[in-house]
């Protein structure tokens, strides 16, 4: 949990939001969705209390505008929203890979049976591992 913390303060300190939008900041996804999630993001609150929200542009600036009491009322303290174009965090980073599978014993005998042949012991290797990981991904996985 901690270095989830650690990134949501250092991409808010990017965007320009402030601590004072945390509650906010935490719900927002839960409250409104992936696509507005992606497309409007808490920035900081007003002395009035107003939470200022970045939109992609103003066409989402307008829309969410009309839907700001829906949205208001799933979020902490039920606060006044104000939309307006601004930086969005990035959203275009992706997820670490999964490690690999690991080989079944089945799975490496059939890789070293089907690599047997090969004569150069550390080519063979090499090819073996390939086979096993291979043969370790989930049929789904596999490309068609």
């Amino acid at each position: 949990m901690d270095r989830i913390g650690e990134q949501i303060r250092a991409e808010l300190g990017r965007v320009g939001a402030d601590s004072s939008a945390g509650d906010a900041v935490t719900s927002w996804p839960a409250a409104v969705g992936d696509e507005i999630a992606r497309n409007a993001w808490p920035a900081r609150r007003q002395p009035d209390g107003t939470l200022v929200v970045h939109v992609r542009d103003a066409i989402w600036g307008f829309e969410l505008t009309q839907r700001a009491t829906e949205i208001s009322e799933r979020l902490p303290g039920r606060p006044r929203l104000r939309f307006t174009p601004g930086p969005l965090p990035d959203t275009t980073a992706e997820p670490p890979p999964a490690p690999p599978a690991e080989a079944s014993p089945e799975q490496s005998r059939e890789a070293a049976a089907l690599t047997a042949e090969i004569v150069d012991p550390d080519l063979r290797e090499s090819v073996a591992r390939a086979v096993r990981a291979a043969l370790a991904r989930a049929p789904t996985d596999r490309p068609v």
